[in-house]
């Protein structure tokens, strides 16, 4: 054998699985072979994550990391392990059959579980960046939907509150819309509460400030997810019927490397959009797909409902399918796999200058 091919045979490629926490990350190591190297203890710390990549440096060559939880845990990892060049793929955890095989439950099997996934190619896709507009969109859809939430838990207790109020408050207060009802209360000047009316001018104003505050907010994020919406992805908002939430929500789902999908089937998979088997027997079917991500899937769908109705492709291609026997929900739930391709398409585009790396061998899907 040649002094090259010798070299190649002694060179190890190291696999780490990683099983996340919030104060400690426990990593397994295996090589090329399936052979385990050791097992590493960090802190989540910038200096724990550095000392996990120079530990398995010294084991051999860093191939490819396995993270459960690159979204919540693992974030802080999975984003230094990117920036240093290393592939990084989100692992689900071990499912109860694999875990009874291994012997039980710890951390140290569970992050073997996610090296030897990684290796046998049955891992989810590889790990989204993170550090791009769509992350930033993602923060701030956080904020935003606590505090949709909150304006409309004040909404309602603001209505709850006019029904109890003594009645002469309440006849001024009981036929106003809500925008006016919560001016109106905004304006109350209650006074010492020395009765039941200053107690519900009191409530009724605190409640109505808080409402507006809470609109203000929403405002201001609204205009922030515009703006990195526009800079992330601008010909998916090009598309008609395509508007800012439901491009972010769109967003968020692919991540700020949308390459890391294999296809626009996997695309479509992951939004819960494609068609799934359910054929036996004599039975040839398919059957709606109700997995995947739920936020992307109900804005193809907001996006399928409009195209119905201002679409003539949209409404020929319903009428067409109608006559074939198809019910609604199945031509809308067609309609929808069309459209995750023609998003996807505009979502690569945009992304088509910075390539991500090629995936691994075959795997069970891409989220």
């Amino acid at each position: 054998m040649s002094k090259a091919g010798v070299a190649m045979v002694d060179e190890v490629l190291v696999t780490v699985g990683i099983d996340t926490h919030v104060d400690v990350h426990v990593a397994v190591a295996l090589d090329q072979f399936g052979r385990k190297l050791d097992v590493i203890s960090v802190a989540t710390t910038g200096h724990g994550h550095r000392a996990l990549l120079e530990r398995v440096r010294t084991l051999g060559i860093p191939h490819r990391f396995g993270v459960e939880g690159t979204g919540a845990y693992g974030a802080g990892l999975t984003r230094y392990l990117r920036r240093q060049g290393m592939e990084v793929w989100e692992v689900i955890r071990p499912s109860r059959q694999t875990r009874r095989r291994a012997g039980g439950k710890n951390d140290a099997i569970d992050a073997e579980a996610a090296a030897r996934a990684v290796q046998a190619g049955t891992v989810m896709g590889q790990a989204k960046c993170q550090d791009g507009p769509v992350e930033m969109i993602r923060t701030l859809r956080l904020a935003r939907r606590s505090a949709m939430k909150a304006r409309t838990q004040a909404a309602n207790q603001l209505h709850a509150v006019v029904v109890t109020t003594p009645q002469e408050l309440r006849d001024r207060l009981r036929k106003l819309a809500l925008a006016d009802l919560v001016a109106a209360a905004a304006r109350f000047r209650p006074g010492c509460v020395n009765s039941l009316e200053a107690a519900a001018r009191l409530a009724l104003k605190s409640l109505a400030v808080r409402y507006q505050q809470l609109a203000q907010e929403i405002a201001a994020l609204d205009l922030q997810i515009d703006r990195l919406a526009h800079q992330a992805a601008p010909e998916l908002m090009q598309i008609k019927g395509v508007g800012v939430d439901t491009a972010a929500a769109l967003l968020v789902a692919a991540g700020d490397n949308p390459q890391r999908l294999r296809s626009e089937a996997s695309f479509a998979h992951m939004c819960g959009v494609a068609p799934i088997p359910a054929s036996s027997g004599k039975t040839n079917r398919n059957r709606l797909n109700r997995g995947g991500n739920r936020e992307a899937n109900r804005a193809l769908y907001m996006l399928a409902i409009n195209r119905l109705s201002y679409d003539p492709r949209a409404q020929a291609y319903a009428a067409r399918r109608t006559a074939e026997g198809k019910t609604r929900s199945e031509i809308v739930r067609c309609l929808k796999r069309y459209l995750a391709r023609e998003v996807f398409k505009a979502l690569i585009s945009t992304n088509s200058a910075t390539p991500g790396p090629q995936p691994p061998p075959p795997s069970i899907g891409a989220a």
